[in-house]
């Protein structure tokens, strides 16, 4: 099933997202269950936050990847929400 992880940034976090970014970027593409992320850009066009797209079993496992995500750990994230999602468009 897929799930939508979305998170935004605590204010004032730019520094810590980019040091956690290598880790950010190599857990997403070593866990095997990302099928679309990327971040929510602020007004001024930098990073504020993140889109990711998860296949997991369920919910659990979905939370379970997010906790373990080294964005989670470094402390990045004010709000995370998690979702079901549903794709009706593939471009």
């Amino acid at each position: 099933m897929l799930y939508a992880l979305m998170a935004w940034d605590k204010p004032g976090a730019l520094d810590l997202r980019l040091q956690n970014r290598p880790d950010h970027l190599a857990y997403l593409k070593d866990s095997g269950v990302v099928r679309q992320a990327g971040p929510f850009l602020g007004t001024d066009e930098k990073p504020s936050g993140s889109l990711i797209i998860l296949e997991v079993d369920d919910m659990a496992a979905a939370e379970a990847w997010a906790d373990a995500d080294p964005y989670a750990k470094a402390g990045l994230f004010e709000t995370v929400r998690i979702a079901p999602w549903n794709r009706v468009l593939e471009a």
